[in-house]
């Protein structure tokens, strides 16, 4: 499936792919650097109903976030940029989220890809111009 988004639509877009989720809990969020991974993943969390404020885990590797939209949750933001390999991503705690059964928004999970679940829902963000966004979503 593919969709497409600008600043204008995001909400619209992360409504949309909350529905398309199902009950799927694990989100590979693939894009280059300035796609707009971190821009749809904070979309997404407003759309849960997430108070907190969402941004790049980049140092701490992983965020956790609290939602309340009619059901309640939680979040992991994780950010896999800074990780050399499987062995550092396991020791940062990163495979205890993915087998969490909690909501898991992973960007750059190319760094190590033989942890995540095989049930993973692979997105990936592609830039169309300056304001436009294209998604498609692999469910594998």
């Amino acid at each position: 499936m593919e969709l497409r988004f600008s600043l204008d639509t995001i909400k619209e877009i992360a409504t949309m792919f909350w529905k398309l989720a199902g009950s799927s809990t694990v989100f590979a969020i693939h894009g280059n650097m300035g796609a707009g991974k971190t821009t749809f993943i904070h979309a997404l969390c407003d759309v849960k109903g997430v108070k907190d404020v969402v941004g790049s885990p980049t140092f701490s590797i992983i965020n956790e976030y609290f939602y309340n939209n009619g059901d309640t949750g939680k979040i992991f933001h994780i950010d896999m940029y800074r990780l050399k390999d499987e062995e550092e991503a396991i020791q940062a705690g990163v495979e205890d989220c993915l087998y969490s059964d909690h909501l898991c928004l992973v960007e750059w999970p190319e760094r190590s890809p033989g942890i995540f679940p095989d049930n993973t829902v692979h997105v990936y963000i592609d830039t169309i111009d300056s304001s436009i966004r294209r998604i498609r979503i692999d469910r594998n």
